[in-house]
């Protein structure tokens, strides 16, 4: 089989501003190599064995080097994989795509360059600033703020609109060249995090836009000079809507948005698309993903194996998770079957998002008790009229470290026959994401949440191999700690001390209402 390399540009951020393209290509990708600046959201769109890697190229970060990352997609596409080399905004606009297609080309792979959305572009006009108009401005020019000395600075002044990208580092360089050549008034915007609901814009003149601007990192900005910065303050207010209604529909908006300007770690599993960090990011989030669950398969697959080949011989099968459906309908396929085979059965779920994923596989549960915990199952079966769970044969798919033991026992105690048997397995990653590890390590969050026990256990177990529990205590002192329930909260009790908030709904959309309430 032969393999490809796809040069994808992720766009400014979230899934809103990737092409259509774009989002096809990482859904089918066998390997994603990503820059550090890509939205991990955007991973998540890809397939479960997908294998995603960071290639870094982040400013004054440690990072692969370039030549390591032409030699890895050159042994992926020899290997005959579907290769997406994920960058940010669009790969042509300094994107570094061009040493990685003569790399390709050398080797004889084949290769195509998929358009992004630069920040170039879309910086300025999320902040209401046109780069072209009939009188401000006939022209613009694009270029990056690294290294200023090999730009023709004479030149560029004569320019009326100018965009300059991965500049705040040397700003103080650069307002002293631009101020050779253009006057010190001329106006400027300095537009950080464009496209994302923490996006901040500064504006102000050559000579005074340092005195505004606050201390510290402005990394990723987009800088934008010339007089049609002008048209920010208008355009940026939605046209000729006057001030007061402007001001009353920011009102509406902050309602909506209750979370505006709070960032908060969402723990998860590794590799599986976060429909909560949409539900956060409705809200006005920032959202740093941090994996705390690495799905295994199970030591072995031979009971598992052994209850399909038998399924005749049970009256119900039991799903309490999104990963035991997905693992035990992945044993169908492999076994030749598909839902079909389940006539017989009758079906019980746990929780509104299990019963999602079956529908997905055009099933639909007999059974969901009212209350999203395992404990209330049994109570459910015991309301089905003229139902009895006496000798009831019961299979139970779940994780093989053990889990549900209260329902297992319960079921057992009324008489039920219960094979519970490994589907999958949760272990602990290795590593603790780098992005969300900074995030913790400067005290830049608001929240953080757990959705189990398991991902309260595995971010304390990550943490430990970092620091001592007394100084990331320390980090975390004044973040929310938000639980999706009892269970979880217990746990959350027991490994950090404390929990602020708790889902009254234990769902995911019950924990981000709770999460907004709280702030």
């Amino acid at each position: 089989m032969k393999g490809k390399v796809f040069i994808v540009g992720a766009g400014i951020g979230s899934i809103d501003f990737l092409t259509v393209l774009a989002r096809d290509l990482i859904s089918i990708a066998e390997v994603i190599i990503s820059d550090a600046l890509v939205d991990r959201t955007l991973l998540d769109l890809a397939p479960e064995k997908c294998d995603r890697i960071i290639a870094g190229k982040r400013g004054g970060q440690q990072s692969i080097k370039q030549a390591e990352i032409n030699q890895m997609l050159v042994e992926y596409c020899l290997q005959g994989k579907r290769v997406v080399r994920l960058k940010s905004g669009d790969p042509w606009i300094f994107g570094r795509s061009l040493p990685e297609i003569l790399a390709l080309q050398a080797a004889n792979c084949e290769w195509e360059v998929v358009a992004g959305i630069s920040s170039a572009i879309a910086a300025p006009m999320l902040a209401g600033i046109p780069l072209t108009e009939v009188e401000a401005s006939s022209c613009f020019a694009v270029m990056t703020g690294h290294d200023l000395e090999r730009l023709p600075w004479e030149a560029i002044a004569q320019i009326p609109t100018l965009v300059i990208l991965m500049g705040t580092n040397n700003l103080a360089s650069l307002l002293e060249k631009l101020q050779a050549g253009k006057s010190g008034d001329t106006k400027i915007a300095i537009v950080r995090w464009c496209g994302r609901a923490d996006q901040q814009v500064w504006t102000g003149t050559l000579n005074n836009i340092q005195s505004k601007l606050p201390e510290g990192s402005l990394s990723p900005s987009v800088i934008i000079i010339g007089e049609v910065v002008k048209f920010h303050e208008q355009l940026s207010r939605q046209g000729n809507q006057s001030l007061e209604n402007f001001e009353q529909s920011v009102d509406l908006e902050k309602e909506k948005l209750a979370l505006q300007g709070k960032t908060i770690l969402v723990t998860r599993a590794a590799g599986q698309a976060s429909q909560f960090t949409d539900l956060l990011t409705s809200q006005g989030a920032k959202v740093i993903e941090m994996p705390t669950l690495a799905i295994l398969p199970p030591t072995s697959w031979e009971m598992l194996d052994q209850a399909i080949a038998n399924l005749t011989k049970y009256d119900w099968l039991i799903l309490t998770s999104a990963n035991a459906v997905e693992s035990f309908f992945g044993r169908l396929r492999e076994a030749n079957k598909d839902s079909r085979t389940l006539h017989s059965l009758k079906i019980a779920v746990v929780g509104r998002k299990t019963a999602e994923v079956l529908a997905n596989y055009g099933v639909s549960p007999d059974l969901v008790p009212t209350d999203f915990v395992a404990d209330a199952l049994v109570d459910a079966f015991l309301e089905i009229p003229d139902h009895v769970l006496t000798d009831k044969k019961m299979l139970f798919p779940r994780v093989e470290s053990g889990g549900r033991e209260i329902l297992v026992e319960q079921l057992q105690q009324h008489g039920a026959i219960v094979d519970a048997i490994a589907a999958y397995e949760s272990g602990c990653p290795e590593v603790i994401d780098p992005v969300a590890l900074e995030a913790i390590q400067n005290q830049k969050l608001d929240a953080i949440t757990f959705a189990s026990s398991k991902t309260v256990k595995h971010f304390c177990q990550l943490l430990d191999l970092v620091e001592s529990q007394e100084t990331w205590r320390s980090w975390i002192a004044e973040v929310k700690i938000a639980s999706i329930g009892p269970q979880t909260s217990k746990t959350c009790y027991e490994l950090l001390g404390r929990v602020d908030c708790e889902a009254l709904e234990y769902t995911l959309e019950g924990l981000a209402e709770a999460i907004g309430k709280s702030f």
